[in-house]
């Protein structure tokens, strides 16, 4: 009986051999695919099919007769069969094995207490047996879907870790989180201000991301601006004059209180001596008062001194700029700018008249001048010997020649303005007799 069915084989169709694979690399991947592997083995001309488990590849290019490189479908976590198909049959199979993937982790950073809850996304979630955080599970996690996992963070050193997905079908890529440790403030600037506040403090350190609150001693700041994980902004409130830490808040705890600011009580003057000079400046006051250290500025009006040296807490002195009229003077420091003593500016005297402008060589010849700006005067000198007077009004001033020999002299008035213009004075000797 003849059957037909089991016909020999003949032709070239005798000469094809099934594929062989004996090599997959990688021999693993993510569940969602679209990575590449690379197949070796023999008899890979004219392949028809590359298929992981039941699924084709996306796409398969044949390198030659020993080679494929396919790019991997879509799988469910877990090992599949890699076969080749070619006209002389299937291959035997090698395992390459799906494993759940994390493309995404949002927060991707938090309090080292732990306790927040981040939020996975990726593919291949399903059935997830832990979710880690370096090698500490997660406190509880919640499979959403295929794609997305809920887990609550555990406690774990300042640093980053890896978080992780396992599955049935093994451990996912790791996705870096940052455990953020309790803040640090190293410098304030400025670390100094006014006992009334309202200044703004820059605050640099570390783990400041998340700050909740910043407070000068117990008094929380008037209000604060996270720049940085390193730089927090914040208004200082009004304090009591003295020192007090300045502390950062974040869910990680709160930083040492080893830093300090300093409150500074504005300064208050209390004595100017002189109080008045002339509209030139460059005479020197001398400032008496409490609060003057760390002066930044000593102003007349609103201009300020040429130049001004602290001598103490309670003493200064000031070179007077030009001005005129009456002026406040102020001292301003970190605490503030004090109250303002009155400064006179005073113009220079000036002489019109001398009646009379002749006398004896011996004293006692009265004299009245005449002029402009003499009601602080100090000094009448007839060639530079200083003489008797009395001020009568801003405009006369009377005097007393002094003794002398005969001839002309310079007078001079000074008062607080300065030295005035000169005229002349004539001693004649007495007539003999």
């Amino acid at each position: 009986m003849n059957h037909p069915e089991y016909q020999p084989i003949t032709g070239s169709e005798a000469l094809l051999a099934a594929p062989v694979v004996s090599v997959l690399s990688p021999a693993q991947g993510p569940a969602s695919g679209g990575n590449t592997a690379t197949l070796g083995g023999s008899g890979f001309t004219g392949a028809t099919a590359v298929k992981f488990g039941t699924t084709p590849a996306t796409s398969f290019t044949v390198v030659s007769a020993t080679q494929i490189t396919a790019v991997v479908p879509a799988g469910l976590p877990g090992p599949v069969a890699v076969t080749v198909t070619t006209p002389g049959g299937t291959s035997n199979g090698i395992t390459y094995t799906y494993v759940p993937f994390v493309s995404v982790l949002s927060p991707a950073q938090g309090p080292t207490p732990g306790g927040n809850t981040v939020t996975l996304g990726g593919n291949g979630f399903t059935g997830a047996t832990a979710v880690k955080f370096g090698t500490t599970p997660a406190t509880s996690f919640t499979v959403v879907s295929d794609v997305q996992i809920t887990a609550v963070v555990p406690a774990g050193p300042a640093g980053p870790v890896a978080v992780t997905v396992t599955t049935a079908g093994g451990t996912s890529n790791g996705v870096t989180y940052t455990y953020i440790g309790q803040p640090v403030v190293s410098v304030l600037s400025p670390a100094q201000g006014p006992t009334s506040g309202g200044n703004t403090v820059t605050l640099t350190g570390t783990g400041f991301t998340g700050a909740t609150a910043v407070k000068f001693g117990t008094t929380a700041a008037t209000s604060f601006t996270v720049l940085s994980a390193t730089q927090i902004t914040a208004v200082a409130p009004a304090g009591p004059a003295g020192p007090v830490a300045v502390t950062v808040t974040t869910a990680s705890g709160t930083s040492a209180s080893n830093i300090f600011y300093f409150y500074v009580a504005a300064p208050v003057l209390t004595g100017v001596d002189p109080t008045r000079g002339p509209t030139s400046g460059g005479n020197a006051v001398t400032l008496t008062g409490t609060g003057f250290t760390g002066t930044t500025a000593v102003k007349f009006g609103t201009t300020a001194a040429t130049s001004f040296t602290v001598l103490s807490a309670s003493q200064l002195t000031a070179v007077v700029p030009p001005g005129a009229g009456t002026v406040p003077i102020t001292v301003t420091t970190a605490g503030g700018t004090s109250n303002g003593l009155l400064y006179a500016y005073v113009p220079a005297p000036t002489l019109t008249a001398l009646v009379p402008a002749q006398g004896p060589t011996d004293a006692g010849s009265d004299i009245t001048l005449t002029g402009t700006a003499l009601t602080t005067t100090t000094a009448v000198t007839f060639g530079g010997t200083p003489a008797a007077f009395t001020v009568v009004s801003d405009t006369t001033v009377t005097t007393t020649a002094p003794a002398g020999p005969a001839g002309p002299v310079s007078v001079n008035v000074t008062t607080s303005g300065g030295t005035s213009n000169s005229l002349t004075y004539t001693r004649a000797p007495s007539p003999m007799i």
